[in-house]
Formats: C-alpha cells, sequence, structure tokens
C-alpha cells in the first residue's frame, strides 16, 4: 500500500522491513501514546498504523491489558476458523489472548500446507507491550513463557511463513522485556517526537477545529518552530483549554507554554529553563568569557568542526557554575535543559526514564543540556548494585549520548562538579567534554571590591571599588559568598539606616567564609589540575594547583 507523500521516516522503514521481508516484527517505541495527523483528524498511533499500512491485511487482532484481545479486521473470516465457536468471549489475559491468535496462525498454516483457502495477511497490533511484558522481573515464568511466545511470532515456523505482521508498542525500548526488545529478528523504530512541519501540520488542523484558540495574524510554522519538543497529544490539550477560554495563543506565550509543556511530558524528570541572563551578568576573567563567545559565534555560524560537544564547569562551592550556564544560556540564545532528580528518580528504577529524556532533548533543537553536581548524579559505573549509582547500563547510555557526534550543534553537554576528581576519567574525555573551565575565587582584595560592587549595584547601593580600598576585604572570595555579604550589607542599609561602606565594614567584622580554608584549598586544586587550559586560571592562583602537602 503506498504511503502518504511525507511519511515518517520511521513508516518508511516500516514498510520497506514488511514489503521486502525482512522483518514481520517491529518493536515502535518512543513517543508512541502521541496523535497523528491523518485525513484532517488527529488519531491514535493504532489508527494511524491500519491506515497507512494495514489497509491490504484480511484480519487484524489488537490486545492491550484494558480492553483485551479483539479483532478490528476480518471478524467474518474467523467465523470460517471450526475452533471460533469454542472460544467463547475474547480473552483478556495476556497469555490467553496470544495462544488465540497462535492458534490462528497455525491454523492458516495448516490450510496453506494443505494447499487449502487463500493466503491471508494478519496482523497483531499489541498496545502497551512494556506494561504487561516487562524487562525488570527476570525470574518470572509466567513473563518469560509470553516473551518466548512472542518471540517466536518473529522467527518461528509456522508464523515466520506467513504474511503476518506483529506491531510492539512501548513507551520505552528498555522497559521492554529484553528476550523481545533485542531479538536480532525484530525491527526496532523509535517514533520520535514530531518535527516541525509535523507539529505545522497539528496547528493547521488544531486551528480548524477550536479556531478561538489562535490569532488569525499567526502563522503555524513561526508557533511550530518555537513550539518544538512539545508533543502533539500536548499541543492538542492546550489548545481545547484556549480555546474553551477564548483566550488565543500569543508569540509571548510560547516560552512559558513550551516551558509548561516539556516538563509535563517529562513527568518532573527535568527543568526547562530560557534565560535573559547574557555573559555580561557574570563577573569572570575576559580570557574566558572571550572562549565562551567564540563558541557562541561558531555555534551561531554553524562552524561546527572547531565546536565543543560538551564542558565541564568546576570549581569549589559557590563560584557560580550554575549561573555561568544560564548566562552561557542566554547570550546564545538557547534553552537550557536541566536533568532534574536525575539520582533519585533513578534509583531502583529502569533506563526508560532516560531514554524518554533522550528523546525530548534530542526534539528540543538547539540547546543546553545541564547535570549539575556531576560526581553525584554520574557517579562510578563500577559502583556496585549496593549504593545508589547509576548501572553500568545507564552509565553506558549517558556516555554513548554525549559522544553521539550527530548531537554537535544541537546539543552542548554542561556538567558542574566541585569534585570532578569523582567523575569517571572517560566521561570527561575529549568527545564528550572537550573543554574543562577551573571557576575559580577571587585572587586579591580588588578582584573582591570588583564583585562586590558588581553585587551591591543590583541593590542601587555600589559604592565603586575605589571607596572600597580601605576595607579589609576577604580574598579567595566566591561569587556566592559575595552575594550574601551582599544581601547582608543592604539589609543594613535598610534596618539600620547605615550608608553602604559602614554596613558593609560592619558585614566583614568577624566574617567567616562559608567554605573551610583547607576544603577551598582542596576543591582549587582538583580545579586548576583538570584545567583544559591555563589561560583559565589566573597567575596568582596557579601554586593552588601543585601538590598536595
Amino acid at each position: 500500500m503506498p504511503l502518504e507523500p511525507h511519511a515518517p521516516t520511521w513508516l518508511s522503514e516500516l514498510a520497506l522491513a514488511y514489503e521486502s521481508g525482512a522483518h514481520g516484527q517491529f518493536v515502535l517505541y518512543g513517543n508512541s501514546a502521541d496523535r497523528f495527523v491523518l485525513d484532517g483528524r488527529l488519531v491514535s498511533l493504532t489508527r494511524y498504523l491500519d491506515a497507512q499500512l494495514l489497509g491490504g491485511f484480511q484480519v487484524v487482532f489488537s490486545y492491550d491489558a484494558g480492553n483485551g484481545l479483539a479483532v478490528t479486521r476480518g471478524a467474518e473470516r474467523l467465523r470460517d476458523w471450526p475452533a471460533f465457536e469454542k472460544l467463547g468471549p475474547l480473552p483478556r489475559e495476556p497469555r490467553a489472548a496470544l495462544d488465540v491468535v497462535a492458534r490462528y496462525l497455525r491454523y492458516r498454516a495448516n490450510l496453506r500446507a494443505l494447499g487449502r483457502g487463500e493466503d491471508e495477511h494478519i496482523a497483531f497490533i499489541l498496545r502497551g507491550v512494556d506494561q504487561w511484558l516487562p524487562g525488570g522481573r527476570p525470574g518470572d515464568f509466567e513473563i518469560a513463557s509470553l516473551a518466548s511466545l512472542i518471540r517466536d511470532f518473529a522467527s518461528e515456523a509456522p508464523y515466520s511463513e506467513l504474511a503476518f505482521a506483529s506491531f510492539l508498542i512501548a513507551d520505552n525500548l528498555n522497559d521492554l522485556h529484553p528476550q523481545v526488545a533485542f531479538n536480532p529478528r525484530v525491527a526496532r523504530l523509535r517514533i520520535p517526537l514530531p518535527d516541525v512541519p509535523r507539529l505545522t501540520a497539528a496547528l493547521a488542523q488544531l486551528r480548524l477545529d477550536h479556531p478561538a484558540a489562535f490569532d488569525p495574524g499567526q502563522g503555524d510554522e513561526t508557533a511550530a518552530q518555537a513550539l518544538a519538543g512539545v508533543s502533539i497529544s500536548a499541543l492538542q490539550s492546550l489548545v481545547r483549554q484556549r480555546a474553551h477560554e477564548h483566550r488565543p495563543l500569543q508569540p509571548a506565550d510560547f516560552v512559558q507554554v513550551k516551558k509548561a509543556l516539556v516538563e509535563g511530558d517529562a513527568a518532573g524528570l527535568i527543568e526547562f529553563v530560557e534565560s535573559r541572563r547574557s555573559l555580561d551578568d557574570y563577573h569572570a576573567p575576559d580570557v574566558l568569557k572571550d572562549w565562551l563567545r567564540q563558541d557562541i559565534a561558531l555555534w551561531r555560524a554553524g562552524d561546527l568542526r572547531a565546536l565543543p560537544m560538551g564542558y565541564l564547569l568546576c570549581g569549589p562551592v559557590g563560584t557560580g557554575k550554575t549561573y555561568l550556564v544560564e548566562c552561557l544560556a542566554g547570550e546564545a540564545g538557547v534553552p537550557v535543559v536541566k536533568l532534574k532528580n536525575f539520582r533519585d528518580r533513578w534509583v531502583g528504577s529502569s533506563e526508560g526514564n532516560l531514554e524518554k529524556i533522550f528523546r525530548l532533548i534530542r526534539a528540543l533543537g538547539r540547546c543546553i543540556v545541564f547535570i549539575d553536581e556531576a560526581d553525584q548524579t554520574l557517579g562510578r559505573r563500577d559502583s556496585g548494585s549496593g549504593d545508589s549509582g547509576l548501572s553500568g547500563r545507564l552509565y553506558s547510555m549517558i556516555a554513548q549520548e554525549m559522544s553521539d557526534s550527530g548531537n554537535r550543534g544541537r546539543l552542548m553537554w554542561m556538567l558542574a562538579s566541585s569534585r570532578p576528581d569523582l567523575i569517571e576519567v572517560d566521561l570527561k574525555r575529549p568527545g564528550r567534554v572537550d573543554v574543562k573551565v577551573p571557576l575559580l575565587p577571587t585572587a586579591s582584595a580588588e578582584e573582591s571590591a570588583a564583585l562586590l560592587n558588581v553585587l551591591l549595584k543590583r541593590f542601587g547601593i555600589a559604592p565603586g571599588t575605589g571607596a572600597m580600598a580601605g576595607l579589609a576585604l576577604p580574598t579567595l572570595l566566591t561569587p556566592g559568598a559575595a552575594e550574601a555579604l551582599a544581601v547582608k550589607t543592604y539589609r543594613l542599609t535598610r534596618t539600620r539606616g547605615l550608608d553602604v561602606l559602614a554596613a558593609l565594614e560592619e558585614c566583614l567584622t568577624g566574617y567567616q567564609p562559608p567554605v573551610p580554608a583547607d576544603v577551598m584549598a582542596f576543591q582549587m586544586r582538583i580545579a586548576i589540575r583538570e584545567a583544559t587550559d591555563m589561560k583559565f586560571v589566573p597567575e596568582a592562583l596557579r601554586h593552588y594547583g601543585g601538590d598536595a602537602t
């Protein structure tokens, strides 16, 4: 059956694999719960498959745990099956449902062997298969027997000798039983989140269905570009709500709308940040800012050969690693995707959550993927089952994604850590993390004055660096510690009416740095040793990179 002119890649690959005889079983995973545009409607994946691929099939079975087994096409043909009348109501339990289909297939195979009856094209659609055939129960005999039978559908006679196709629909490939998911006789096809053309088509259809949700002057393609990474299903829900409220979507809404929809689809696994800051807001040596701006210029120009795959920001606690990421993203005009509750959410759970995150990130277009406290989040691949570190499988998935050259120019990975020595060496290697930047505290009282002046300026009380020359300003001052001093100084000007210098002087009396000196020196030494270029390290601080005593 010919496909629509602009059929998605996964559908074209599926059709080719079946029609050529290369495969008869397919695992469709990823964005499988989304809606798809079909003949003026938004339909489910099963409806889309049926319309696009299964029009020439005489018999189509479907199964899901909620509805049980059903015959969606060719029920009249089953009446010629002698065993049909004895079946009674079609079963709801997975084992019984699979047995019915297996028996019918064997019946058709026997007829074929006897030269009786015409060949039938038979399809079996199994929805939500990762829910009732999970990969996390290796010792369960019932699960194993189901997996064995489905595996037989793909490769064993008589099923493989028939014009038979089975479609296993799952959210995440890694949540499915490995005997089925990674069967070499199975074609695995990832369904991505919709690209701009498919979002444009969906918006055009939604505009017809719900005109009250749209501004007539707003083009669908422009909106689709702004909403890249959003599922059609989530977009449909939003449009229906806006139509009910008679509140059209506006371009100004897109940032917040996208944030809400993407975070909703990610089920709390990520945080989506659109930053309005720039590198001008970050107090750092010019050499670092110049380097970062050069990379942004390469990114914008599409010259990817010298563009880093990823950065590692390392340095003591409070040196502004997270803030720098937001400033860099704002300067580049791209969103930040923060991996949220990374470690906690995956303890004892499957790789499917990670798979879902990667699916969302790939659909967003250009963005920065940020992993804070990477030493704790990523851990060590050999940490063992007794701790809460990532399993070897999860570690491998992250490492593979970080080194995927196809992501260069689309994703920029940024890891932050005060203990980069605890991150696996191969995760920090070039090709995954190309640039390692030490973020360090101030090296002199003059630098401390400049940093404090920048922060006090936000409160409208900056006295100028020259006016602070007579104060006992600390060195090795981090942005986090300086911000705390600035807030305390502002508080004293408001609550006690002190001028800014008097307030600052009082704050400095008895000042205790938030990070002990020995810890600060240790974290500085590690950061300096990680640096890919010593020009990132001020001359006055380079001695901290020496050997520990």
